[in-house]
């Protein structure tokens, strides 16, 4: 999902104090030979790409991938002792934790915009979702028009009203916008009657709405907003690193391993309520695994 690119300055705050700037600026796969750890960032409720599962882990499609990523860093730099640190960030920590060179990898649902490109980089693409919107059965809304006056739920470091609006069908909507720290309670905000709807990702609305206590109480509907292509990110002017991650995931593609790291996600029973989420892989990223590419929006 697409972020505003302007953070709450005390989140800002908070995560460029967190750690220490890059020492001397170093090249990423030099920082983690000096230090003998590559730092990933991982999501907490980013179903199915990178959450905590039952025991509290790590787990997901981009989780997987960035195991991957980190088992030819291993071998790169000839380290198969490397340590592995792993670092929860949100939608508003990502970019300067990122920047500041607290995480090295960052293996969430993050979109791969031309805006964020002026601050990270990004690996191929590895994944591509519309944007929609998930409602309660009950509410009556069943498409755009129907939430003019009503609460809108988004993810703090994300804006709903922006895509609504710059639909065609949405010019004339005015809706009122309330903040989730993070998806999981976005999601919540729709659940309890707060908010009428919640705009994101609609691969992650569905992981919500199959591990919801209810499944048929929700419903994903309207037009897709957006189409987001989501990418591993990594830090801004850093080639070689760049071309050691392109090159694990283009691989991935090449060989067909990643068709099998997608079922295992997406279309079979996943942690920690062994649902299945039941989403086939789409045109737009069959494309995009049979001609690799960076491409942002």
């Amino acid at each position: 999902m697409r972020t505003l690119t302007r953070f709450a300055p005390l989140a800002i705050a908070a995560a460029l104090c967190a750690a220490p700037a890059l020492a001397d600026d170093l090249p990423t796969l030099q920082k983690i030979k000096s230090s003998g750890t590559i730092v990933v960032g991982h999501r907490e409720s980013s179903i199915p790409f990178s959450y905590l599962d039952g025991n509290q882990k790590p787990v997901g499609y981009s989780m997987d991938l960035c195991n991957k990523i980190v088992e030819e860093v291993k071998k790169e730099l000839k380290m198969p002792a490397l340590v592995t640190k792993l670092t929860p960030v949100t939608s508003q920590t990502r970019i300067p934790l990122m920047t500041n060179g607290t995480i090295d990898l960052e293996c969430g649902s993050t979109t791969n915009s031309l805006e964020r490109q002026k601050q990270v980089a990004f690996g191929v693409t590895t994944f591509v979702s519309p944007v929609r919107m998930v409602v309660r059965v009950d509410s009556g809304v069943k498409t755009l028009d129907d939430l003019n006056g009503k609460t809108v739920a988004t993810t703090t470091g994300t804006t709903s009203d922006r895509y609504i609006k710059q639909n065609e069908k949405g010019h004339n909507i005015d809706v009122k916008n309330v903040y989730g720290k993070d998806h999981a309670e976005s999601f919540l905000m729709v659940e309890t009657g707060r908010a009428s709807a919640f705009v994101m990702d609609e691969v992650l609305l569905a992981g919500f709405v199959a591990n919801a206590k209810n499944p048929k109480d929700f419903a994903i509907v309207g037009p897709a907003l957006s189409t987001e292509p989501y990418g591993i990110m990594l830090r801004k002017d850093d080639p070689q690193f760049k071309a050691l991650v392109d090159k694990t995931l283009s691989g991935l593609m090449k060989s067909g391993e990643i068709n099998k790291i997608y079922a295992k996600w997406f279309t079979s029973a996943i942690p920690p309520k062994n649902v299945n989420l039941n989403l086939p892989m789409n045109a737009q990223l069959q494309e995009a695994i049979k001609n690799p590419n960076d491409k942002g929006i």
